[in-house]
């Protein structure tokens, strides 16, 4: 039962206390706790345990299939749930201090348990569990598991370690056991907008995790606040979009003290962050409204359409494009428009939806002068490259703050593929060097791009042996650096002076 519906792989300790708990018991018997061989040899061959990891694990997934379906093992969620739960509940592991938490090597199976009894108790909610759950949510606040729960999903809600009381309600909203959140509710004291230590309100986290029914349940509540933030500004809608959980966020739209514009601290709205994680059908939810502005930009000064190119999301792309209140071409702080951004990471689909606009300029430059197609060139974004060298609107020439084009940081990346599109232009300059007079051949010499250093040297108009303005030539550096290939492909050129010295008199040898 464990080995095959655990919700993750259990280590060989934590199965030994898993089967050492006994229902209806106050504290852990040490001698329930089985020796590992008696474990693995009661599985009569069907369990390993792993030589590294210590994971115990079923011999093939046919067996594991085999005993997930329905009636092989009955009821197997609710009893799992009920272990958990009473492990919990145990007297050593109520003791144990909340904050400063690490595993004591005595109660290895604490973890597990904090984590997932939530997920069996909602798949098998027993009138059993839902007692020995509401018995652990009356002292969440005190109770280590809720320290560790805070611990596993604290990096993506920007939280630190209780403080202060957590609700129990909130971890029933957060593993959405509906039923046991209806039972708190109940229960005189119960403030239903009461924020925790990151100033998330129950609903926010049953909002965050898609739990439909425990945020029906709490939005028909009188007194309920839909709209409350977070310490960081984040409501249950905005959290709801970011998650991409549709119904939660349709439920949430509904209401008319919700609002569909809220910024969090970093000037985000629900719908950039939406549009961010690529969930069109938030997306459209959103952009429904009358009252959502499609193109408020961060303080970052990136703007929904923005994000979307940055991550690529061509669906979200065409909904923000198909919008008259959408400016195609809006640069952030740094100066860096939706196709800068999207060449640079080489979204070529979405290049190709902002090229089709009249209102989008493809060679927009940033505020180092660096243009989408010289981004896309260092990143060696062939097919975008492509894309906009097709254009008479972009300049292949055009250098950056530094003086380096588009063959310039092709050339010193290695890009050989990049260098072969821009050499086939007749207008670009194969020779241009960058404001200290490395040029194109220099940088690649520098990195021993053999590759590159062939498709320069194939050019009447390249000077092999010309030297940046504080240092040697492209043999020099090479030769300094140690690129054996690129030394011995200068050194068969005619024009190339094997004792040219440096600025410092050294030369090559």
């Amino acid at each position: 039962m464990w080995l095959s519906h655990a919700e993750r792989p259990l280590r060989i300790d934590e199965l030994r206390h898993a089967l050492a708990v006994e229902m209806d018991s106050a504290d852990l018997d040490p001698e329930n706790i089985p020796p590992q061989d008696t474990v693995i040899g009661s599985c009569l061959g069907l369990a390993v345990v792993g030589a590294d990891t210590s994971v115990v694990r079923l011999i093939h997934h046919t067996l594991q299939e085999y005993l997930l379906q329905p009636g092989v093992i009955s009821d197997a969620h609710q009893t799992l749930g009920q272990k958990c739960l009473t492990y919990l509940n145990y007297k050593q592991v109520r003791c144990l201090p909340v904050n400063d938490f690490s595993d004591p090597g005595d109660m290895p199976f604490l973890k597990y348990c904090s984590l997932y009894w939530g997920s069996h108790a909602k798949m098998e909610l027993a009138d059993r569990t839902k007692l020995l759950a509401l018995e652990l949510l009356n002292q969440a606040g005190n109770h280590i598991s809720t320290t560790l729960l805070l611990k596993e999903i604290g990096s993506s809600h920007s939280c630190s370690l209780p403080h202060h009381l957590w609700p129990g309600i909130h971890s029933a909203s957060y593993f959405g056991i509906v039923e046991v959140v209806a039972a708190l509710i109940e229960r005189e004291g119960c403030d239903i907008n009461q924020g925790d230590c990151m100033g998330c309100t129950a609903l926010m986290w049953g909002a965050g995790r898609g739990n439909e029914e425990v945020v029906s349940l709490l939005l028909g509540l009188d007194g309920i606040d839909p709209d409350k933030p977070n310490n960081d500004g984040r409501t249950p809608l905005w959290w709801a979009s970011c998650k991409g959980h549709e119904g939660v966020v349709k439920l949430l739209l509904a209401r008319n003290d919700v609002n569909p514009n809220q910024l969090d601290t970093d000037g985000a709205s629900p719908l950039w962050c939406a549009t961010w994680n690529g969930h069109e059908g938030v997306v459209k939810l959103l952009l429904a409204r009358e009252d959502v502005d499609p193109d408020k930009p961060d303080t970052d000064g990136e703007n929904p359409l923005w994000r979307a190119c940055f991550r690529g999301h061509e669906g979200v792309v065409k909904l923000l494009l198909a919008r008259n209140d959408v400016d195609p071409d809006k640069p952030d702080t740094d100066g860096e428009s939706p196709i800068w951004c999207a060449s640079f990471h080489g979204h070529e689909g979405v290049v190709k939806l902002l090229l089709a606009r009249n209102d989008v300029d493809p060679d927009k430059p940033n505020n180092n002068a660096q243009t989408p197609l010289w981004c896309a060139s260092g990143a060696g974004h062939e097919g975008v490259v492509k894309l906009l060298l097709a254009r008479n609107d972009v300049n292949p020439n055009k250098p950056d703050t530094h003086g380096e084009t588009s063959l310039w940081r092709a050339s010193w990346d290695g890009h050989e593929g990049v260098v072969k599109l821009l050499l086939v232009r007749t207008d670009v300059d194969p020779d241009k060097p960058r404001n200290d007079g490395g040029t194109p051949l220099w940088c690649a010499s520098y990195n021993g791009h053999e590759g590159v250093v062939k498709l320069l040297l194939a050019r009447n108009d390249v000077d092999p042996d010309k030297p940046r303005n504080d240092s040697g030539t492209p043999l020099w550096c090479a030769s300094w650096k140690g690129h054996v290939g690129v030394v011995k492909l200068l050194l068969a050129r005619n024009d190339v002076d094997p004792n040219k010295p440096d600025s410092d008199g050294a030369t090559p040898l």
